[in-house]
């Protein structure tokens, strides 16, 4: 039982002043968790309570599904993450430290390394496989900007599992049943959940689906279609573009003069004084950038081509390229190349200068363009896809906007935001080839290993739940990651009603139910009240003045129903209610 007379718990009638979002909020005032650093939080009893109910869930439906819970260190030693590559892949991210003999070491971000290396260095039979492993651990990341409090942190709780298979049909059986574990993950928690495409990033692998809990405060922006199920992260995002057709049905390319027209809004007033008029939308756009794989010396540059009223989404870039770094060329860049004349960039060279040049998939063969020339002062018309120039590839590279059309109906698409609970990837042979993870098979030759990565933000987890369903009053959490069942409040003076309270909060108690208990003497109902809606426990029940007439009262927290029910049935009722 958690009596607030002794409960180590303060909480806070005001928002924390570096506070953002509502979780973050609610979560400190409450006495949930508490600030050490930025991205650093100590958790409380009652914060503690939630996060462990979110791991029990977690636990339960791995366990469920057969996976095998491990244990690893967070200090890893460079080595080992030099050997997969994402010492330097992952860049400012790590955490790196030199012990007193200083020898390189990092505090993990993750696991795909040591689980690889724990199959190989125990299994070696096909008779060994399927396996899969998971654990429950705290991660370090070095975020530049760490902020609404535990959802963007530093240090936090992961679950993160793996899966072992022999075959890629094994490898779909292990994705399929980790993804159906998550979906009962979060519907336990009491979540509303969207799953979407994803791009696998720095991990690596195939397919990569992500949990996202809708939320305005949420980081991650999503797209979902308004008739179909289709769903993805503005990374994987694919729109439906024009259907190609024949570069050969154009007129030939037309240069033209076109002085002092470096903006597609000047281009397009110019070509109206032409007499040529032209939209926005029949322009291509080559916005110059730059990119920096692992290992390379230098950064590259890349040009990538757009309709000219569609801005440049560098994050949608960067998530598909990933982990090769990409951002906006500078004038030290163009420097190099003085064939490209700012302002007047065009696609029909950039084969010729060894640029490499990718195109937004609207930009589809046989489309005609009204583009630069790669001269001063002067454009082309008629610039024509797959006859006047061919790019080295297509890559999603535009502002997702709303309205845009589904690739899968043809519907529009809008635009939301949500909170990222869980990543699942295929992750394939990456890591088993890195680490010489292979089997004898029945015909004792090597068979490779293929693995899957599936990973749960545990801390996070929290967080999202309370952006979800909090109220203007305070927390109201899901009852299966409530600190408690019951928030049992003793109001007044009268020794009858602690003792009438006492009572009820043993024999609750005796009855396998979670009791928070308000026993404090001295502190005004107000008050009691206020704590009450700021914590959350989803049942509250008040002994106070209706005792005189034989009855408690039992509230809802969520939708603050409210009903008398008499003393001695009042056990019976309380736990009606909680089953109900």
């Amino acid at each position: 039982m958690l009596r607030l007379s002794t409960l180590f718990l303060r909480t806070l009638r005001d928002d924390p002043a570096d506070a953002e979002v509502p979780s973050h909020k609610l979560l400190v005032r409450a006495g949930y968790v508490r600030r050490v650093a930025p991205g650093i939080y100590s958790w409380l009893p009652l914060g503690l309570a939630v996060l462990e109910n979110v791991e029990r869930i977690v636990r339960e439906e791995m366990n469920g599904i057969g996976s095998q819970e491990v244990h690893f260190p967070a200090l890893i030693p460079r080595e080992i993450f030099e050997e997969s590559g994402r010492w330097s892949d992952y860049g400012d991210l790590l955490f790196r430290l030199h012990d007193r003999k200083d020898v390189d070491y990092l505090l993990a971000p993750t696991h795909e390394e040591l689980f690889t290396l724990l199959v190989k260095g125990e299994y070696s039979s096909y008779k060994d496989y399927p396996l899969a492993l998971y654990q429950i651990q705290t991660k370090y990341r070095d975020e530049a900007r760490p902020r609404a409090g535990i959802l963007r942190a530093r240090e936090f709780v992961m679950k993160d599992s793996y899966s072992f298979d022999l075959s890629h049909e094994g490898l779909e059986k292990s994705y399929r049943a980790h993804r159906d574990a998550y979906e009962r993950i979060f519907s336990r928690m009491g979540m509303t959940y969207k799953i979407v495409f994803a791009v696998s990033g720095a991990m690596g692998g195939s397919a990569s689906e992500e949990f996202l809990a809708p939320a305005p405060s949420g980081e991650d922006t999503f797209v979902q279609c308004t008739n179909c199920d289709y769903a993805a992260n503005t990374e994987a995002v694919e729109i439906a573009a024009p259907e190609p057709h024949d570069p050969q049905e154009h007129a030939p390319q037309e240069v033209l003069d076109t002085p002092d027209t470096p903006t597609i809004d000047t281009l397009v007033t110019r070509m109206a004084e032409l007499g040529r008029p032209t939209t926005a939308a029949d322009t291509l756009k080559n916005v110059v950038l730059r990119t920096h794989a692992p290992g390379d010396a230098d950064w590259q540059l890349l040009v990538v081509g757009v309709p000219g009223d569609r801005e440049v989404d560098l994050k949608r870039i960067g998530g598909q390229l990933e982990p090769v770094l990409v951002e906006q060329a500078g004038p030290e860049d163009l420097a190099k190349h003085p064939e490209l004349v700012k302002g007047y960039i065009g696609p029909q060279r950039l084969a010729e200068w060894k640029i490499r040049y990718l195109v937004d998939p609207l930009v589809v063969e046989g489309s005609s363009w009204v583009t630069g020339a790669n001269e001063a002062g002067k454009h082309a018309a008629n610039v024509v896809r797959g006859r006047d120039f061919a790019p080295d590839g297509e890559l999603g590279a535009v502002e997702i906007r709303n309205g845009d059309r589904c690739a899968r109906c043809g519907n529009a698409l809008e635009i939301a935001r949500g909170i990222e609970m869980g990543h699942v990837f295929q992750l394939g042979t990456k890591y088993a080839e890195t680490f010489g993870l292979t089997a004898l098979g029945q015909d004792g030759k090597p068979v490779p290993v293929t693995m899957g990565s599936y990973g749960v933000g545990v801390t996070r987890a929290v967080a999202a739940i309370a952006e979800q369903t909090y109220d203007e009053k305070g927390l109201c959490w899901p009852r299966a990651v409530a600190p408690a069942d019951v928030h049992l409040v003793a109001t007044g003076k009268d020794d009858t009603v602690f003792t009438a309270a006492d009572a009820l909060a043993d024999e609750l108690e005796r009855s396998g139910v979670r009791v928070m208990y308000d026993d404090r003497r001295g502190v005004s109902p107000g008050v009691k009240f206020k704590d009450a809606e700021l914590i959350g426990v989803p049942t509250v029940v008040i002994v106070g003045k209706g005792l005189a007439d034989g009855t408690v009262e039992l509230r809802d927290r969520r939708t603050d129903a409210r009903r008398d029910v008499p003393v001695a049935g009042a056990a019976e009722a309380i736990r009606s209610e909680i089953e109900g």
